[in-house]
């Protein structure tokens, strides 16, 4: 069976992560891995219910958390690639900590195929998601439709049905509102959080959304 995928047309303005922290300011002294300050800036009580009425979110954790990151992100931004790693750390050393992922597509073509299909394992067997989400980054090279459906023919879920529901128009309109709620947020890079009410502009790495997660637990903001 041929992989056959629509393509949305979406805004294609994502930023590589070192980019934003060169055009973007900071609220918050939030510090990447090699020290410079990450962009990051804060968003009103209606932004924040916008992040979460989002539909096609996906929920990689079974706790609630008593803290929940949102993280957007493009399959085929590298850094998004090292987050993964990194996020998949802090949620298994941190059973209290919810993370939702947000896919957005915003960086190619390729993208937003890739992105069809793995909305599409959302919707199908979305426990299997995170799954998905980790071997889909193994290979090396472009993630797009037929390397996404690669991945879904390995881990046994059935084709006809992933490339039924990938191509419904519903899977185009949810990726048509990340893209336009991430560009009124000013979410210029990916990938990119949010989390007690501030967006985080670029990965910042491990050890600072550790230190990110733990003032919010102490004092509720993303920096004591």
């Amino acid at each position: 069976m041929m992989v056959r995928l629509l393509v949305a047309v979406l805004l294609l303005a994502g930023l590589s992560a070192a980019s934003a922290q060169r055009m973007g300011g900071a609220q918050f002294p939030i510090k990447g891995m090699d020290g410079t300050t990450v962009a990051n800036h804060a968003l009103s009580a209606a932004q924040m219910a916008q992040v979460e009425r989002l539909p096609g979110l996906v929920d990689a954790t079974v706790a609630k958390g008593d803290v929940t990151i949102y993280q957007f992100y493009d399959l085929n931004c590298p850094y998004c690639r090292q987050a993964t790693a990194d996020i998949g750390r802090l949620i298994a050393a941190d059973s209290a900590l919810r993370l939702v992922f947000v896919p957005y597509p915003v960086l190619s073509v390729q993208s937003i195929e890739a992105s069809r299909v793995e909305l599409a394992v959302r919707e199908l067997d979305p426990k299997r998601f995170f799954e998905f989400h980790r071997k889909v980054y193994e290979g090396r090279g472009v993630i797009d439709g037929a390397r996404a459906i690669s991945v879904t023919d390995a881990m046994g879920l059935d084709r006809g049905k992933i490339l039924e529901i990938a191509n419904k128009p519903g899977i185009t309109d949810i990726m048509k509102t990340h893209a336009r709620v991430g560009g009124e947020l000013k979410l210029m890079a990916t990938p990119a959080y949010v989390i007690r009410g501030v967006a985080i502009v670029g990965h910042p790495g491990f050890e600072s959304l550790r230190k990110v997660v733990a003032s919010v637990r102490s004092c509720k903001k993303v920096a004591c």
